[in-house]
């Protein structure tokens, strides 16, 4: 028996014995540890996909198991298996390799596997839409809190999480190693949303949804999710690959919407924006590019941030070198004088290398008699040197989706899949301006208004090059206020820029995406799951310790008029004021919650006007002009795009659909 078996093994691994074996790439591309998640994940996608055709639920659960088995021993079949799916990929696929986490087999393994961090399980519940929203249907989402409910009034710091799943597949309860984490660590609620997916509810109703909840646990003081309404809670969003997109276009609706006086009604004022944003392996450009831009490699090339992208600027160094070993490599030092501003381009300059694909143009007359008589040799010599081609700052570089398109994980197909299914069948975004759909192309205007922002990332994901650039987009934008308010005096000149007070980036060497969605395999995601949870702290904490200063500066009157009227909203803990209005019927009504509280528990409504940012239907055109140009649009019954009517005063108002 020994020998038969000893036997079948050469055989099978003759090649790999005597060392003529073709080398796998990707096992050098990626940490051991993380090589070997990505197999058990790649024997679970081929397995689970070989049995979806089986339509009894309990067969299908446990013919899946069956083939994963097998997968794990064949593992060249599982990658041919998975190689053929991924080429003629369906929204049924997807949600079947990223929602069998949740099935019997699977769900009872990872709960062994998961060490114990809360006492409650998580708990159900619905958030009611803002009396303004366009939409009526609440939403749906899981509060993840290690307490009775009735502890919760005791709170008043929430982390509203938006999970990732390609737009199309995943729920919170498959994502419970990290919000579980999150929420034994803080001991405070985690709110994970589990909003509608494309295709079935395409682009940008997850966004809206996302606005909407934000803006009732503002409105309603955190009451929707059963706490106080003492206080307005202090927020910190959280988002995951495509919820990192939604996070991010979340905050920049925040920010849009407080910049457009027109979309609010009267005597409202704007939402307040979150205390912090954490941002992990998001996915923040739908513009598939296979190249890089000057400008992007500029803010890759930082020199304040080359230390930290080093290994991202030498890998798509390699994507030359690989194919070339013989040409000689530059030296180290050749990228240390670079300067990240990128000078701006000028049409009317046409260097000698243009010259050579450029349409010739005959010349007048009338130019010729432009021409002076006296020219002189040194003026055209002056010239010709000024026409020489000039050397490019930067060398040809790869995105990285096109780096790494061969991901055991996150594949160029399944990326084209999904922006498919969630932009839909009927909607013609203008990937290049619009800037919900793609965060990475925000003005600089509203990037300098943003929180900080944290990023958690593998410096071998297809998706690193969105971390890295928004990054690094957020960072010039927060040190160009900071040069303008010291150019105003706003500032002490002995003040300098500390980035890490806006901008903090973890690029976590050898491995990819996903690393959080099975820390069961891959026992260091805990690190990280853990690391995030200090940074939520400590974005907590800073911001109270920047709320006391301020308000000690403003109380010495250190800060001037302006400036104190921009940091009213901060200080004490309360984002914004309070006017004694009248309240509608609808305002006042207490803001349901199933599974939590009853309506006659949520208390007394408040006599005190909620803040409403005005109707929604915020997104149903993307903007393709100045935010001060945009008209106010809402859909309409047929789907189209309808202006708004006018109200009392010229102010728009929008009717519930």
């Amino acid at each position: 028996m020994v020998i038969t078996l000893l036997w079948l093994y050469i055989a099978r691994n003759f090649a790999k014995i005597v060392g003529l074996e073709s080398p796998e790439p990707l096992a050098n591309l990626y940490t051991r540890s993380y090589f070997r998640a990505t197999w058990v994940t790649t024997a679970l996608d081929a397995g689970f996909w070989t049995a979806m055709k089986i339509r009894t639920e309990w067969l299908r659960d446990l013919a899946s198991m069956v083939f994963t088995l097998y997968y794990l021993v064949a593992a060249e079949q599982a990658d041919e298996k998975v190689r053929k799916v991924r080429g003629l990929l369906t929204v049924d696929h997807l949600r079947v390799s990223w929602h069998k986490s949740t099935t019997p087999y699977l769900s009872f393994l990872t709960r062994v596997l998961r060490p114990k961090l809360t006492r409650y399980p998580p708990r159900a519940i619905r958030i009611p839409r803002p009396a303004s929203s366009s939409y009526k249907e609440p939403v749906n989402a899981w509060l993840y809190f290690d307490g009775p409910l009735s502890a919760l009034k005791n709170h008043t710091r929430v982390v509203l999480d938006i999970p990732g799943g390609g737009f199309v597949a995943m729920t919170p309860r498959h994502h419970e190693d990290k919000l579980l984490g999150w929420a034994g660590k803080l001991e405070i609620p985690v709110l994970s949303l589990d909003y509608k997916k494309a295709p079935e509810y395409p682009y940008p109703h997850a966004l809206n949804e996302a606005y909407d909840v934000y803006h009732s646990l503002v409105a309603s003081r955190g009451r929707c999710i059963g706490l106080s309404g003492a206080t307005t809670p202090r927020i910190i969003m959280t988002g995951d690959s495509a919820g990192g997109n939604i996070a991010t276009g979340t905050v920049l609706t925040i920010l849009q919407s407080a910049s457009d006086v027109a979309r609010r009604y009267p005597d409202q004022e704007s939402l307040p924006i979150p205390e912090g944003l954490v941002l992990i392996y998001p996915s923040l450009d739908m513009n598939i590019g296979n190249w890089m831009s000057d400008e992007q490699m500029a803010l890759i090339q930082d020199r304040r941030t080359r230390t930290r992208n080093r290994n991202i600027l030498r890998r798509k160094s390699e994507d030359y070198y690989k194919l070339t070993p013989d040409t000689p490599h530059p030296s180290d030092d050749e990228d240390k004088t670079f300067s990240p501003t990128v000078a701006p381009v000028d049409d009317s300059i046409v260097t000698a290398a243009d010259r050579s694909t450029a349409p010739l143009k005959p010349v007048t007359n009338a130019e010729l008699d432009l021409v002076s008589p006296s020219t002189t040799l040194a003026t055209q010599s002056t010239s010709l040197a000024s026409s020489k081609p000039k050397p490019l700052k930067t060398r040809l570089a790869m995105s990285s989706m096109i780096s790494y398109f061969n991901d055991r994980i996150l594949t160029p197909e399944m990326m084209r899949a999904m922006i498919i299914l969630y932009v839909g069948p009927h909607a013609r975004p203008d990937f290049s301006t619009d800037y919900f759909l793609s965060p990475l192309l925000a003005p600089e205007a509203l990037l300098a208004k943003f929180p900080k922002t944290c990023f958690l990332t593998g410096e071998r994901d297809p998706l690193v090059d969105d971390t890295v650039i928004f990054a690094g987009r957020l960072r010039q934008a927060k040190h160009n206020l900071f040069i303008q308010r010291k150019e105003l005096g706003l500032l002490k000149s002995k003040d300098t820029f500390d980035e890490r007070e806006h901008v903090e980036v973890t690029l976590i060497p050898g491995i990819s995406h996903g690393f959080l969605q099975f820390v069961s395999v891959f026992p260091e995601g805990w690190n990280h799951i853990f690391r995030v949870a200090r940074w939520i702290e400590e974005l907590f904490d800073n911001h109270s310790n920047n709320n006391k200063s301020e308000a000690r500066g403003n109380s010495s009157g250190a800060m001037n008029d302006s400036t104190v009227e921009n940091k009213h909203r901060v200080i004490n803990g309360r984002h914004h004021r309070r006017m004694p209005t009248e309240s509608s019927g609808d305002e006042d009504r207490p803001l349901e919650m199933s599974a939590l509280l009853s309506s006659n528990s949520i208390g007394k409504p408040q006599q005190q006007k909620d803040v409403d940012s005005g109707g929604y239907g915020y997104f149903d055109r993307p903007p393709r002009r100045p935010p001060q140009q945009i008209p106010r649009l809402r859909r309409g019954g047929g789907g189209g795009v309808k202006r708004r009517p006018q109200g009392v005063n010229g102010h728009a108002r929008e009717k519930s659909m």
